[in-house]
């Protein structure tokens, strides 16, 4: 099976990379220097010469904040490209895997979101991803959305990195304590991508919700860091209205991982087990390891 990743260089397309050396299929990795997936000339021949069966989708504009100054480029990416991806998957009988968001939701739920619940996106990204999951679905590709949250790794800009470096610098730090949802490690989502490419179930046709298990505030998480970390911080909640932002973020954006679990018959580790594999990974990475 030929499998093509896009967006390799990012948080979760570098733990794809993790994951193909455990597999036996072949895997063509892309980014934008080689593969620029807004030109759809450009997509249609990368897959056609490469034979491709499925397209795993890791590449999108994930600034929150910049995408309300810059919606034509987050449109682009999130959406236009998307429907591009969707068109070549179709032209060549191939899935899309595509990575979706809570933010399709505007979170105010106070139980989990279900794959049936309504989307009501507040802002340009929540607006231009759930764009690009109806792009997939109208294509009339054999596509399989997974729709994720609060992602981090131990690669590029997220927050644990963040909390990382400033919950060891200041002695106090305060962080929102009134918006609720569920981290999820990049490379658990990419084990459980791999675990459906390996066992060849990408027939599963349809959109799922993955996240880590557990639920917790930006305040929990961050607290939590703080002390798998062994620093002595004082991590102080605060509301959301104490941090302005340009962008209404869900203050509930828990995922029901149900229908992904019994589908694929997959065990989903709980948050706090995986950040801190992720933060040993990253106290690795800096001690040269």
């Amino acid at each position: 099976m030929n499998i093509l990743v896009t967006g390799s260089n990012g948080q979760l397309g570098n733990e794809m990379v993790r994951v193909s050396g455990k597999s036996k299929e072949r895997y063509v990795f892309t980014d934008i220097a080689e593969l620029d997936i807004t030109k759809l000339d450009a997509v249609l021949s990368l897959v056609r010469k490469e034979q491709i069966d499925v397209i795993v989708n890791c590449a999108a504009y994930t600034n929150v904040d910049k995408a309300e100054d810059d919606e034509k480029t987050a449109d682009l990416i999130n959406h236009v490209a998307v429907g591009y991806l969707a068109a070549a998957a179709k032209s060549v009988n191939a899935t899309l895997i595509h990575i979706s968001t809570d933010y399709v939701f505007r979170g105010i739920n106070y139980v989990p979101f279900t794959e049936e619940d309504m989307t009501e996106p507040t802002g340009v990204y929540g607006k231009t991803k759930l764009a690009g999951e109806e792009a997939v679905v109208n294509s009339g590709c054999n596509y399989i959305i997974l729709r994720t949250a609060w992602l981090y790794s131990a690669w590029g800009k997220n927050f644990v990195k963040t909390m990382l470096k400033l919950t060891e610098e200041k002695d106090i730090l305060p962080v929102i304590f009134d918006q609720i949802g569920t981290p999820t490690f990049a490379g658990d989502l990419a084990d459980a991508i791999g675990w459906i490419l390996d066992r060849r179930m990408t027939d599963k046709k349809g959109i799922y919700h993955f996240s880590n298990e557990g639920v917790c505030s930006w305040y929990d998480f961050a607290a939590v860091i703080a002390r798998l970390a062994g620093n002595e911080c004082d991590v102080r909640p605060i509301h959301t209205f104490e941090y302005p932002s340009k962008v209404k973020r869900p203050h509930y954006s828990v995922l029901d991982k149900t229908k992904f679990r019994e589908t694929f018959g997959y065990k989903i580790p709980h948050w706090m087990e995986s950040l801190e594999k992720c933060i040993n990974q990253i106290k690795a990475q800096n001690n040269g390891i």
